[in-house]
């Protein structure tokens, strides 16, 4: 494996670029203050019994007006500089760490083995922006994110050795004493609550809230990592954990997109398994505000063992589609192209012989299974290519299923303030109505007709995966589909979690 460290090839051309930064930054600084004036629910409750908050405000919008007039000719000077290296910065940052704790490499033939993988939405914007979800304070939410993020990896490393690697496949379903799905309003004082889907619908599903993420994540992709510190702190707080990570992913400034691009990707990923290729595609047809970052695709292929001198490998693909409503069509070009992004990366690096474990594609794909306006989405060719272990088929979810997209408005309410609060109100058909978003209408207006019952709310977020063809027939069984409230106050979005388990077919 060799992937460099520093996406700049040498050390003249990444001191100029970190120049022109500290150039911008004035500039920058200052509009993202002006837009943080802006406040949350929390803030505005805070406001309410602080009087003097308003003056404050009031004095500082004009200051900081000021300041960013007066800095705009340096800031013309550093985006001068800034502009020109993005021709030579490579799409990526990729971060490589020797830990002491190592995966146990998969040797075939032999036993199976699974793999477990988190996708969330982190909401990691400049504090002004992050406003508009109703979110705030960044350096507090990072730390808060990375801390629950390794809570599990942390409590796991101190047991000791991790006991899955080798562990026949679970049965996941309720318990006699378990509540029925929906939740009947009893509590269990335990983290997760395993769904039940009636016997006649098919006997018990692999669905499950759960408060904590598991202990056991071999690879994390998370979305909306768009500001640069909070991602480098990000990769700080989890590479004592995950060996190999490849972060500030996109393409900056006129590079390899039709329009100017002030953000990255906000594509983020860890793993605990070697990182043999890598790459990035930007998406070309981003517009309105979607257009200033580079929404695109990160493919990666990883190593997982051997089998008879060849390569075990397995490939993730993390997304982030366009998000207004409306423009349905632009997603379903982006899925396309996404699909074409990944069978070309394959076919580039793939080897005679190689056992493809797993295929993942996972995101926010920012379109759901419920609503009438997103049926253009629901019947896109990847739900043919990919499993969705959520979905039976366009607008029907399995019953165990339940929304990602939270109420942005109720974010801070008390009832979710906390990741077990959170799990206990979603176990509640009433508490998704309230503190999920709702379908919607092609404009994304509210959909009417979608008051009656079952509500389950908008699942945008996916894990999907694929088999492949190999020299050694793989069977892939899901242990277990999670929805996640750890990251409750501190995102927008349910995380989700996919555990996979893979068996070598009897020949």
């Amino acid at each position: 494996m060799f992937l460099r460290e520093s996406p700049f090839p040498n050390r003249l051309l990444r001191g100029l670029y970190s120049l022109g930064q500290h150039l911008l930054f004035p500039s920058y600084w200052a509009t993202d203050c002006l837009l943080d004036l802006r406040e949350t629910t929390a803030e505005r409750r805070q406001r309410q019994c602080c009087p003097r908050c308003p003056l404050r405000a009031l004095v500082t919008g004009p200051l900081l007006l000021l300041l960013l007039i007066l800095s705009m000719p340096v800031a013309l000077l550093g985006l001068l500089l800034w502009l020109p290296l993005q021709a030579a910065r490579r799409p990526f940052t990729y971060k490589h760490n020797m830990l002491s704790r190592q995966p146990v490499g998969w040797e075939l033939p032999g036993k199976g083995k699974a793999f477990s993988f988190v996708s969330a939405n982190v909401c990691l914007l400049p504090n002004g922006l992050a406003k508009f979800s109703n979110l705030g304070q960044i350096k507090q939410r990072v730390a808060h994110i990375g801390q629950h993020l390794t809570e599990g990896e942390a409590s796991a490393s101190f047991a000791g050795p991790r006991s899955h690697q080798f562990l026949p496949p679970t049965k996941y379903g309720a318990t006699k004493s378990s509540p029925p799905w929906p939740g009947s309003g009893a509590r269990r004082p335990d983290a997760s609550v395993v769904i039940e889907v009636p016997d006649g619908d098919g006997g018990a599903g692999p669905g499950e809230i759960s408060a904590p993420f598991p202990p056991d994540v071999d690879f994390m992709c998370l979305q909306e990592v768009f500001d640069q510190r909070a991602g480098a702190r990000l990769c700080q707080l989890l590479s004592p954990f995950y060996e190999h990570i490849v972060y500030d992913v996109g393409a900056y400034g006129l590079q390899g997109c039709s329009a100017l691009k002030v953000f990255n990707s906000g594509l983020f990923l860890a793993s605990r398994y070697p990182v043999l290729a890598a790459q990035y595609r930007c998406y070309p047809n981003g517009i309105c505000e979607d257009a200033l970052s580079a929404k695109g695709l990160l493919s990666v292929q990883v190593q997982l063992g051997s089998a008879e001198r060849q390569r075990i490998v397995g490939y993730l693909n993390c997304t982030h589609l366009h998000a207004p409503a409306a423009d349905a069509q632009i997603r379903c070009n982006q899925l396309t192209q996404g699909l074409i992004w990944v069978q070309q990366f394959q076919d580039a690096h793939t080897q005679h012989g190689d056992v493809v474990a797993f295929d993942v594609f996972c995101g926010d794909f920012n379109f759901d299974n419920c609503s009438s306006g997103d049926e253009l989405e629901q019947t896109h060719d990847i739900f043919r290519q990919y499993q969705d272990p959520c979905r039976v088929g366009p607008r029907q979810d399995q019953p165990w299923a339940i929304g990602t997209l939270l109420n942005y408005l109720e974010i801070h309410e008390e009832a979710v303030s906390t990741p077990e609060k959170l799990k206990r109100t979603l176990e509640q058909e009433e508490g998704r109505r309230t503190y999920l978003a709702g379908p919607i209408l092609r404009d994304g207006r509210p959909d009417p007709s979608a008051a009656g019952s079952p509500w389950e709310g908008r699942r945008i977020d996916y894990i999907l995966y694929r088999e492949h063809p190999a020299p050694i027939s793989l069977t892939t069984e899901v242990e277990k589909f999670s929805f996640i409230t750890q990251l409750a106050g501190c995102s927008d979005h349910l995380a989700v979690g996919l555990r996979l388990f893979l068996n070598p077919a009897p020949q």
